[in-house]
């Protein structure tokens, strides 16, 4: 699903702006100066968006309440301009114009925390171009005073805040982009900072993105960073007197250039893991915590993205208990949700031998244990090899039995009404089927034979003319062009064949009641003509003239089953010679929609449906002949498949079977593999991964750049906020709590939004907005109405040339109001505009991160446990991290 933000949304921040409970987003817009506001269904989607004016280039994205009236601000860094915009909110989700606040230069990392413990919201900005943080206090009432600078390395980025020396004090750290450092800034007053601490990484890492958290449960806050130029993750666990130990690195892969971070627990095993989005490889990699500091290897989601990813974020958007990712590209109009999801894991693989050539099989319960067991035929043995199941997956040693010459496929039913299993197999050999009756201990009687027509190769069974009996139909693969139907006298043995017409070479056949008359019908795929053949059954063991449905290349294996909940059955067709298969749709009258092709592996000859992953939606899984690998494809419910994951099977498999073989409650994959000549099990297990789900649509050249995450209309639902920096607007998706949104809501924010962030900055338990437009150096802050919708901007400067890049809201001067803080990038300071808790703010206090340093990005936090708001600046300029502890 796909929602629309303003131009070029750069980063996306989320919060309830309107007081329904539900989360709500904002994205800045960094090349229209916006920031969009999407207000959020609580299901997963949103409202169309509404746009705000923020300053020059708005990047990055703040949420927090500035003025103390219980509805999320928003902060945005406005890179060009060097200021930030803090746009307070209203209770209905909508929000005033922006006030700007001056910053340092190229404004670009933001923060908030309270860093004057006056319970106050305040703003620490990463300025990138003059190489310092600025930290603006908030006066509670929705604005700040003006921004307090302290250096930093060279061109700090992104920022964090927290307090990593245990002194309840919030502090303050910071990635230095170009000079290869991070910088800690311990609090030791009301809002001012110690001297940074700074942490070198290696040459060239060019720090991106800092988040802190509690990585070693050791209750002693930890620092990673992203290192653009090495490609990887550096943790630094942290002591909790505001040192840190030396990096431990983490692999992002060759090339991958991570960018922007984000922390939860992912796999709700009680740890936290970290998602991060790599530009260079246009990928999302998750790493799993093990609890003690150190990570699983990373899993990567396919580098599948269209655009270079710019920010990453999580919430839980579809009310399931389980936070989804939202990502933001560079120079594309969207954001993508994705959810976590069960994909199945096939990987492990059991073979056993036959000592022939397996061709196909069949599962069933032959000797009544409540284990599945299979039946095997072997080609060029003519026998069947029957194995008997343990409820581990495992089978006992196989038994063999005798068939007819070369056969092929092979099916089981109650041919006597015995209530035990039987087993009919095709003859290609010698134009018969053979029948073995079960004794139901898992043996079966000497082969009983029929006469079929030439070349019979599959076999399918069914009751075609309602007397309770079963009957059998079986393709005949020669010229003949026809499948025979041989009617079933319920004692196990069959009347002579009536042979229909059907297209060239037969290949396979299935059955089902495709018109809802409950009559079975027959459907036939056709290896020469390229397409299907539906015979539609009138109940008495007679069918009708074959209807005729286009298929791919060659199709040789024809299944059916509901694959889009409607409760009508579809077709599945594998197309052996263009390495596809065809679902056909069914309108439940005996047609069918034209086919949709999905991409499979080399030479896809059998193919089986079913829920491989226990979400209730059919899936696709096909033996692919020359890979010597199997191809699963996930449904969606809808009709719709992902792309393929591939498993490695065993050499040439010849057919594919689905069935629960060790009792877990999920299906497993069976396959003959033909010069193998053995057979492969793969038990199924449970894999959880990020599947894109959602693609919200941000508008025209919108270039989000930012976005967060709140609940903007307090419905209990998540939502969305981006800026589009194309059309300065902030655009808010409303989620519906299902993982969808409404269509995107924009605001006007300032010019260039590029940073965003929510939180109540008029202490009305609403969510506001703030953005950074580092196009004309301010912060806007939207005032939320509790409603999804928020008042027009208002506008904060940052500083004259500051080019706000990132913002963050905190309470830096403990008043208990909200304060903004943002980076600089422009004018190399970070700002912090204290917050009046009304919504409005005072002037912007600069705080240097040193000259050249373009502080980028910013984060807030207690880094000493000293109580007291510090805040991290990640500088571009000299690659470094800088953390600024408050000291009052």
């Amino acid at each position: 699903m796909a929602y629309s933000a303003g131009f070029t949304p750069y980063q996306v921040a989320a919060g309830d702006f309107n007081n329904d409970t539900l989360l709500d987003i904002v994205v800045t817009n960094s090349d229209n100066n916006t920031v969009s506001v999407l207000l959020g269904y609580g299901n997963g989607s949103f409202a169309n968006r509404v746009e705000y004016s923020t300053g020059t280039n708005p990047i990055f994205v703040v949420v927090a309440d500035f003025n103390n009236d219980t509805y999320l601000d928003i902060v945005v860094t406005n890179y060009l301009d060097n200021t930030i915009s803090v746009l307070l909110g209203y209770s209905d989700g909508s929000f005033a114009m922006q006030t700007t606040y001056l910053t340092g230069d190229r404004p670009a990392g933001l923060a908030v925390g309270d860093f004057n413990n006056d319970t106050r919201q305040d703003i620490v900005v990463s300025n990138s171009g003059n190489n310092t943080i600025g930290v603006l206090l908030g006066y509670g009432n929705g604005s700040f005073a003006s921004q307090k600078s302290y250096s930093t390395g060279t061109y700090p980025l992104a920022l964090a805040v927290s307090d990593f020396n245990n002194d309840t004090r919030p502090d303050i750290v910071v990635t230095n982009f170009n000079g290869n450092t991070v910088s800690i800034l311990l609090r030791y007053d009301r809002g001012a900072m110690k001297n940074e601490v700074t942490f070198t990484s290696s040459a060239g890492a060019h720090l991106a993105c800092v988040a802190v958290s509690d990585f070693n449960g050791d209750s002693l806050l930890d620092i990673i960073v992203a290192n653009y130029g090495s490609n990887n993750l550096g943790v630094s666990l942290g002591y909790g007197n505001g040192t840190f130990e030396n990096e431990m690195i983490l692999s992002t892969g060759l090339e991958s250039h991570p960018y922007s971070i984000a922390i939860n627990d992912f796999n709700k095993d009680g740890q936290v893991d970290i998602a991060v989005v790599n530009r260079g490889t246009k990928s999302l990699s998750t790493f799993l915590g093990k609890g003690n500091g150190t990570f699983e290897s990373q899993t990567n989601y396919s580098a599948s993205f269209n655009f270079a990813p710019l920010a990453v974020g999580v919430g839980d958007f579809n009310s399931d208990g389980q936070s989804e990712i939202v990502v933001a590209y560079d120079d594309a109009d969207n954001l993508d949700v994705f959810v976590i999801y069960d994909t199945g894991d096939f990987s492990h693989r059991t073979t056993y031998s036959t000592d022939s050539w397996p061709v196909w099989m069949a599962f069933g319960d032959f000797n009544n244990d409540a284990q599945l067991d299979f039946v095997v035929s072997t080609r060029y043995y003519d026998n069947v090899i029957v194995y008997l199941g343990y409820s581990n997956g495992s089978f006992a040693n196989p038994m063999t039995y005798l068939v007819g010459n070369e056969p092929y496929y092979v099916a089981v039913g109650d041919f006597n009404n015995d209530s035990l299993l039987d087993i009919v197999v095709a003859n290609v050999g010698n134009n018969s089927i053979s029948v073995l009756l079960g004794y139901g201990n898992g043996s079966f009687a000497t082969q009983k034979t029929f006469s079929a027509g030439f070349e019979p190769y599959c076999v399918a069974i069914g009751d075609f003319n309602n007397d309770s009996r079963l009957d059998i139909v079986v393709a005949n693969l020669d010229s003949s062009n026809s499948i025979s139907v041989l009617l079933g006298y319920g004692n196990g043995s069959f009347a002579s064949q009536e042979n229909y017409s059907t297209g060239s070479r037969s290949w396979s056949v299935a059955v089902g009641d495709f018109n809802n008359d409950s009559r079975l019908d027959i459907v036939v795929a056709n290896f020469d003509s390229d397409f299907i053949s539906l015979l539609v059954g009138y109940g008495n063991g007679s069918f009708a003239r074959q209807v005729k449905y286009a298929t791919g290349t060659t199709p040789t294996c024809v299944v059916v089953g509901d694959v889009n909940s409607d409760s009508r059955l579809d077709i599945v067709v594998t197309n052996r010679d263009d390495n596809t298969v065809s679902v056909l749709l069914g309108y439940g009258n005996g047609s069918f929609a034209s086919q949709t092709i999905y991409s499979t592996g080399n030479m896809p000859l059998k193919v089986a449906v079913g829920d491989l992953n226990n979400d209730t939606r059919p899936d696709i899984v096909t033996i692919n002949y020359r890979d010597n690998n199997v191809s699963v494809l996930l449904g969606y419910g809808n009709g719709v498949f992902a792309n393929q994951m591939t498993y490695p099977i065993g050499t040439t498999p010849n057919s594919v079977a689905l069935g629960d073989l060790n009792n877990d409650g999920r299906l497993d994959i069976v396959s003959p593999n033909f010069y193998g000549r053995s057979v492969s099990v793969l038990l199924g297990y449970i894999k959880q991964a990020f599947v894109k789900q959602t693609t919200l649509i941000t508008g025209n050249r919108s270039r989000p750049m930012s976005f967060a995450s709140g609940y903007f209309n307090n419905d209990n639902q998540l939502d969305i906020v981006v800026v589009n920096s194309g059309t300065n607007t902030m655009g808010i998706f409303l989620g519906y709590g299902n993982g969808s949104f409404a269509s995107q809501t924009v605001f006007p924010t300032g010019s260039t939004p590029v940073s965003i962030a929510v939180g109540d900055f008029n202490n009305d338990t609403i969510l506001d907005i703030v953005v950074a437009n580092s196009g004309n150096h301010t912060v806007g802050v939207f005032l939320g109405y509790g409603n999804g919708s928020f008042s027009s901007q208002k506008m904060f400067t940052t500083g004259f040339a500051s080019l706000p890049r990132m913002v963050a809201v905190g309470d830096f001067n403990n008043d208990t109001l909200l304060d903004i803080i943002v980076a600089n990038y422009g004018t190399n300071n970070v700002g912090i505009l204290l917050g009046y808790g009304n919504g409005s703010f005072a002037g912007v206090k600069v705080f240097s991160t040193d000259y050249g340093s373009r502080p980028f990005l910013v984060s807030v936090d207690d880094f000493n446990n000293d109580g007291k708001l510090d805040f991290a600046v990640a500088n571009k300029g000299d690659d470094n991290l800088k953390i600024f502890l408050q000291t009052c």
